[in-house]
């Protein structure tokens, strides 16, 4: 039985991987390893995630379930005024994203473990972003996320996640339109969309 990503410590033998890739007009590069999610390449969901996502220019945001770091870390590059919050379950994803903040030259991010939103416990942001791990649970690990998004956005800020069309698309679409009052898709492409909601005023 293939271990899933989505554990605090990975067991399966460990291989190291390097990424090399163009997103959002600039060249990165990440070291990548076993038991992290797609460790062999950007998926296209992320990748799509990443040429979407609509940030704030300064401020905070949070990327939530980093993985290696692609999202967060591309992030902080190209909005170097913002405070990029990156946290994950996994402790090597975690330990790869301190690294590959490294490689790619980024300071302005802080990188955390821990469960959904417990590691940034009382915080809130101008933004979050995720690629959510769908086969995790839609119960158990997508529905608390997206929930949970509305105590730690400030107002008017918005929550950007990236789903498969076919694979908990109108699920999550629903999740985010009850929580938040509204939805909207940012984008479309290769089967996969990125769904945007945004916290009223109080």
């Amino acid at each position: 039985m293939v271990e899933h990503y989505f554990t605090r410590s990975p067991t399966t033998s460990v291989m190291a991987g390097l990424i090399r890739c163009r997103l959002k007009g600039h060249d990165f590069e990440f070291l990548t390893i076993s038991g992290v999610f797609s460790p062999r390449g950007i998926d296209n969901g992320t990748r799509l995630l990443i040429e979407s996502m609509s940030l704030p220019k300064g401020g905070s945001v949070l990327d939530l379930g980093c993985g290696y770091g692609p999202v967060g870390i591309v992030a902080a590059r190209l909005w170097p005024m913002l405070e990029v919050w990156m946290t994950d379950l996994n402790e090597r994803a975690i330990e790869l994203t301190k690294e590959n903040a490294k490689r790619n030259g980024v300071e302005n991010v802080i990188v955390v473990q821990g469960h959904i939103y417990e590691p940034v416990d009382g915080k809130a942001f101008d933004a979050i972003v995720s690629n959510p791990p769908i086969s995790a649970g839609l119960r158990k690990v997508v529905g608390p996320l997206i929930s949970g998004a509305v105590d730690h956005l400030v107002e008017k800020g918005s929550l950007q996640v990236v789903v498969q069309s076919n694979k908990g698309g109108r699920a999550l679409s629903s999740l985010m339109e009850k929580a938040f009052g509204n939805v909207e898709v940012l984008s479309r492409r290769s089967g996969y969309r990125v769904l945007k909601a945004e916290k009223a005023k109080a």
